[in-house]
This record gives structure tokens, sequence and C-alpha cells, in this order.
């Protein structure tokens, strides 16, 4: 029953990516995302190239990076992006996103800031009606990471340290909120915490978010 659900989900997921990377044209520099979901869009970027699309790819991760290169998709440095294509783990209905479980969050949320425009890749099951029904990952410096831990706690989070060094060879606390009745504020408050590299909400930076369903791709975007 598992493998059956979770061979859904990623037909999902394979849906949604497929519809984002139609948007991706001749010579765009594009930013790649980590986690299973932005493997589906590397794979539909990979078959574009084989058909003759020219772009450069900015990965979000050395995971990625070297995913990237497996697939023949021609890489920079340079994080300014036309687009970023995405996952996300939680997306709430004003397309805040809480992201990072994959690890990369910090290159993630460099990517995105740093795009004109940021295309969110979920199956339905990521939708969320208010985030924190999973943990918020917060990456931290290791000096010290049991205090910045502490400064966590008092703002109501339970956060238990991964066991992972990033690419950036820090922590990453899973952190649990509960549901996070007003996003804005705790990220932050968090962005004030010395020791807090970054954390995972990813507050009005969603272009759209596409979104794979059994009926079909249904596209999220706010009001203009």
């Amino acid at each position: 029953m598992a493998d059956e659900l979770a061979d859904k989900l990623n037909a999902l997921k394979r849906l949604a990516a497929d519809s984002a990377v139609t948007q991706v044209v001749q010579d765009m520099v594009v930013g790649l995302g980590t986690g299973s979901t932005a493997e589906f869009v590397l794979q539909a970027l990979a078959a574009r190239i084989r058909e003759g699309l020219c772009i450069t790819g900015v990965p979000t991760s050395e995971r990625t990076a070297a995913r990237a290169r497996e697939l023949g998709i021609p890489l920079a440095l340079d994080v300014a992006t036309d687009i970023a294509i995405d996952g996300a783990d939680e997306v709430d209905p004003q397309l805040n996103l809480i992201k990072g479980r994959g690890g990369a969050l910090l290159r993630e949320k460099i990517v995105a800031q740093s795009s004109s425009r940021f295309v969110v890749v979920v199956d339905e099951s990521k939708l969320v009606a208010r985030l924190g029904v999973g943990v918020l990952p917060i990456e931290v410096v290791q000096f010290g990471w049991q205090a910045t831990a502490r400064r966590i706690e008092q703002l109501g989070g339970k956060p238990q340290r991964r066991d992972l060094v990033t690419d950036n060879g820090n922590y990453i606390l899973d952190c649990m909120f509960g549901p996070i009745e007003r996003p804005e504020s705790l990220a932050a408050e968090l962005d004030r915490i010395a020791g807090i590299v970054e954390h995972g909400l990813f507050i009005g930076l969603a272009t759209e978010v596409q979104v794979g369903q059994t009926s079909g791709v249904r596209i999220l975007q706010l009001p203009k």
C-alpha cells in the first residue's frame, strides 16, 4: 500500500514538473532545486536539451549539481536566474512555503530570491491550510548550536538536530512548531537569532505553484 501511494505521488510530481518545465525557453538561466520533485524537473529539462533547448542551470546543492552533470545540463555559478523551479514540503493558501527537508534550504532561498520567477512544483498532498503540519528545518552554525536550539525553544519550537552536515558546513535543526498562525512573524523572530543561518519559511517568494492532481495540473497564483 505504501509503495502504491509513493508511486501515485511520484506520478503527480512528474506531471507538475513536466508542466512547469514548459515555461523554460531558449537561453534561459534556470535555478535547479533539490529533492525528489526536483529530480523530475531535471529529467524533463534534460529531455528538452536533447531536443535542442539551450539553457544554463544553477544548482542549489552539490547533489543537484552532480545529477545535472549526469543528465547533460550545463551549469553556472551566478545565481541570478530567469526562472527557478523547485519543490516544497508545505504550501499554504497564500503560497507561503516550508522548504528544506531535503537539506538545501539556504542555497534554495538564495536562488529563489535571485530569480525573476520562482515556480514551485508539488503534488496535491503538499497543500495545507496552515504551515506547520510537519517540521520546519532551520540551518544553524555548528558553534553553539545547543544555545541556538534553546532560543528556538523559547519561540515555541521543539528542535531535533538532524544527522547531517549541509553543503555549507552547518547543522539542520528540524523544529516542530505545530500550526504556525503568523508565518511572517515567526520568520522575523528567527531572523533575529544569532547562529541561525537560514530557515525554511519561504514567505512571499513563490510566483506560482503547479500542483499535480489526479485530474491534471492546477496552477495556483495570488491575485495581482
